[in-house]
């Protein structure tokens, strides 16, 4: 990640979850503007369909995997399925999307950005960065709500992952500090893709003020360590979490011989400078 190599194309649960997610941004702004369900659902599967045209074909069609590749399921026919199952199901959503009052604008897809200057080990503040799907208002109280999706099971197991979580502390903080926003936590909305349904589950994910506090002062710890791997030019690998979210793309880099990973990297890589500080 320091010399900039990425993947020849993005993993497959990146790509469907940018596209899933797009479409309910869109969706959420089209409704703000007093638009039916109806026409804005209309508009975002159309729109889909045409991101999903590639070269003359539709992205990832069912019919060109085996049926035994668990990557199939997150496929284009798959995505319009789970859009528009979703969309109609939270058509009346309890959960009601908040208005920025600064900009008068729905709160969703909000990109965030802000400094810790606590731990400032080498004069320069730290900045913590990234995006909120949207944050609502539910039962009078305010939360952000995180919309997954997944091939596996939702049960208790799959939302355990995520209490505690890094991401969920870190969006009830930017909430609290980019936005002005104080939230009780955050709402995971899980969507399950499978061979002929989608299925969607809501979940909680609550932070006190003293959990919130914790992770700020182990925050800091993790920050010196990394400082420490800068000053001796060597990261460890962290080779228990080298098979999450589909599997790390440089696990195949990682099992080679280290004399011997440049040339792969060469090969099956490219380079590609990405700022995280630069909105999308």
């Amino acid at each position: 990640m320091l010399e900039g190599y990425v993947g020849r194309g993005e993993p497959v649960h990146l790509e469907f979850g940018i596209h899933y997610h797009e479409a309910l941004e869109r969706y959420e702004n089209l409704r703000w503007g007093s638009m039916s369900h109806d026409s804005a659902l209309s508009i975002v599967v159309r729109e889909t369909l045409w991101r999903t045209w590639r070269d003359g074909k539709p992205w990832r069609a069912q019919k060109d995997f085996p049926a035994d590749d668990k990557t199939s399921l997150k496929s284009r026919e798959n995505l319009i399925r789970t859009i528009v199952w979703y969309l109609d199901k939270f058509k009346d959503d309890p959960a009601k999307t908040k208005i920025n009052a600064e900009t008068g604008k729905p709160m969703v897809e909000l990109h965030f950005q802000f400094e810790i200057d606590q731990y400032a080990g080498s004069g320069r503040p730290y900045v913590l960065c990234g995006y909120l799907d949207r944050v609502v208002e539910f039962q009078d109280q305010t939360f952000v709500m995180d919309r997954k999706s997944t091939t596996s099971t939702l049960g208790s197991y799959y939302f355990e992952q995520y209490d505690p979580d890094n991401q969920m502390s870190l969006y009830t903080i930017a909430s609290q500090v980019a936005f002005h926003t104080p939230v009780k936590g955050v709402i995971i909305d899980a969507a399950q893709i499978a061979v002929n349904f989608s299925r969607f589950v809501r979940s909680f994910v609550f932070k006190t003020p003293d959990q919130i506090e914790e992770w700020m002062k182990d925050l800091g710890i993790w920050l010196r360590q990394a400082e420490r791997y800068v000053a001796e030019n060597y990261w460890p690998q962290n080779d228990k979490s080298c098979h999450k979210y589909g599997g790390c793309v440089f696990r195949e880099i990682c099992s080679k011989s280290p004399s011997v990973r440049d040339k792969f990297l060469e090969t099956n890589f490219e380079k590609r400078t990405w700022n995280p500080l630069i909105p999308r």
